[in-house]
């Protein structure tokens, strides 16, 4: 579904990704894991379209990922969360999600100005948004807004509207980041339950080790913007590279 194939990524002298390749099949949960500044992010955002890769290229479903536009990518079937909440806090929580499709619209600029024939698509998209809160076990705070709920609740509120966007592939920005123990493991069994109820890929940029191994099909180990190890979780885990590489050894 995503091949990267000798992905490169220059930020003036700095060296940010360095002839990364690596691919994922659809139906699969990749992480992508290394220490700060491996360059996780940095291919994370390649392929979200905010940066441009120097050079290589990236493939989505056999499409060029790289010619398309930033504002396209939700429309390709991509979608993604954020480390930091970027979240509507005055909104509720079916409207923060029904604003997850605003991809999907299909309106038209001069029917959704003059509000011709939007009664039935607004209802529509109140039904499916209160649907994916349903899924999410968040219905019964669909009315309140999103302000003041505990983090996890909005974790899983970020994840039903990156899913309001239909996507085939789920891109997933720290997501245990500031969780407690036990909304790591709601969130592992929920990421798990996402992607077999919606039938999604998921790569995942996660420091949470324990997290990663438990939920991933494949791993994808980076040290200094370049692949070190890519395989079953408990084959990276063992691998000599990816060991020295978290203890600060050289391989």
């Amino acid at each position: 579904m995503l091949d990267v194939q000798d992905v490169s990524v220059r930020f003036g002298g700095i060296v940010a990704l360095d002839g990364l390749s690596f691919t994922i099949d659809e139906g699969q949960i990749c992480g992508l894991i290394g220490p700060n500044g491996a360059g996780k992010t940095t291919m994370f955002n390649v392929i979200s379209r905010i940066y441009d890769a120097t050079s290589g290229r990236v493939s989505f479903h056999g499409k060029d990922l790289l010619a398309a536009q930033a504002h396209g990518i939700a429309r390709l079937g991509i979608a993604r969360t954020f480390q930091n909440l970027a979240l509507f806090p005055t909104m509720t929580l079916l409207e923060n999600v029904m604003v997850g499709a605003h991809s999907q619209g299909r309106g038209g600029f001069m029917k959704s100005t003059f509000r011709i024939g939007t009664a039935k698509a607004e209802r529509d998209l109140r039904d499916e948004a209160g649907d994916l809160l349903r899924s999410l076990q968040l219905d019964h705070l669909a009315f309140r807004p999103a302000s003041g709920l505990p983090f996890g609740t909005l974790k899983r509120l970020e994840i039903a509207r990156a899913l309001a966007a239909r996507p085939t592939f789920l891109l997933m920005d720290e997501p245990a980041s500031g969780l407690t123990h036990g909304e790591v493991d709601e969130l592992s069994e929920t990421i798990r339950r996402v992607r077999d109820d919606f039938k999604l890929s998921v790569m995942l940029v996660e420091h949470h080790m324990a997290m990663v191994m438990g939920i991933s099909d494949k791993v994808v180990a980076m040290e200094f913007g370049r692949k070190i190890a890519e395989g079953r979780p408990a084959e990276v885990q063992n691998n000599e590279r990816v060991i020295a590489a978290y203890l600060g050894t050289s391989a």
